[in-house]
């Protein structure tokens, strides 16, 4: 650790979807793949950030701010992790800059996620803007077969749930909740997590998404949210749109990228999700046995 980087407390997440029988988050249906148990998902972990990068980037984060993460380790019930963002040499109100952010176990454990963290427009791409996306022939494959880059997703409308947020936080599945998520805000009432703004942008897509993608297991691999007239207020309706960016495959999983953006009633753009998902192959495989 150096002074040019800012160290959260060590947290412990918990699994807030263990309970979802037959998902990546399921103990059961985790261990049978491989895994250590069921994962926790990573829009939990992004909910450790917001302290630090507020205190790095200042309240505007939450307008115009953006992070941008591409996950290493999954991590299951109440494992130990910690945030770590850096510091930028210079903030001014108007700055564009961008920071590195990491996810880490305590002790040497192994890295969970790493990517970056942003205010405004910074002159380099996020971490997850810069990877090279690189397309199959969807006619190769088995899960996704039926997706190809550009398909669009939506028009939806949708809100941030409240009363959801408020849940997750008195039962204690928020490592790092606000005041700001259930009171007075700077910009009025309550406004949303970084989980509760996944959830705004994934979850209208991924019902869509059901009928098109073949029966298996998805584990989400990277996620970025960015405002950019923030921030999302829960309870407040959106239109979200967005598109398919790119399908892929690895030798065990089948790869989804997909960007979804909120528009507020005067259709401006007011926060972006970009998510990837890894289906696992071998699940595909035990579906189409037990069937």
């Amino acid at each position: 650790m150096s002074d040019l980087e800012l160290v959260g407390p060590v947290r412990h997440p918990r699994n807030a979807s263990q309970d979802e029988r037959g998902g990546i988050h399921d103990d059961a249906t985790a261990t049978g793949l491989g895994f250590r148990g069921g994962t926790i998902a990573g829009s939990i972990h992004l909910d450790q950030l917001p302290p630090l990068l507020v205190d790095v980037l200042g309240p505007a984060w939450f307008e115009r701010g953006g992070v941008s993460l591409y996950f290493r380790h999954a991590l299951t019930d109440g494992e130990p992790v910690r945030a770590v963002v850096g510091r930028p040499p210079t903030i001014a109100a108007a700055d564009d800059v961008q920071v590195p952010v990491r996810m880490e176990q305590p002790d040497g454990g192994p890295l969970v996620a790493e990517g970056t963290a942003s205010l405004g427009v910074p002159a380099t791409a996020s971490a997850l803007r810069s990877r090279d996306l690189r397309d199959v022939d969807p006619t190769g494959l088995r899960i996704l077969r039926l997706l190809a880059p550009g398909m669009p997703l939506g028009p939806f409308t949708y809100a941030a749930d409240g009363d959801e947020q408020r849940d997750r936080i008195e039962r204690g599945f928020m490592t790092e909740p606000l005041g700001w998520y259930t009171g007075p805000s700077p910009w009025g009432g309550p406004i949303a997590a970084p989980s509760t703004v996944v959830d705004l942008l994934s979850r209208p897509p991924t019902k869509a998404l059901i009928g098109l993608i073949g029966k298996a297991v998805g584990l989400w691999g990277a996620m970025e949210i960015v405002h950019h007239r923030g921030p999302v207020l829960v309870d407040e309706p959106y239109e979200v749109r967005g598109q398919v960016v790119a399908v892929a495959e690895t030798p065990q999983t089948e790869v989804l990228w997909y960007d979804t953006t909120a528009y507020d009633a005067a259709a401006r753009p007011v926060a972006t999700l970009r998510l990837m998902t890894r289906f696992m192959k071998a699940s595909s495989s035990l579906y189409a046995t037990a069937v």
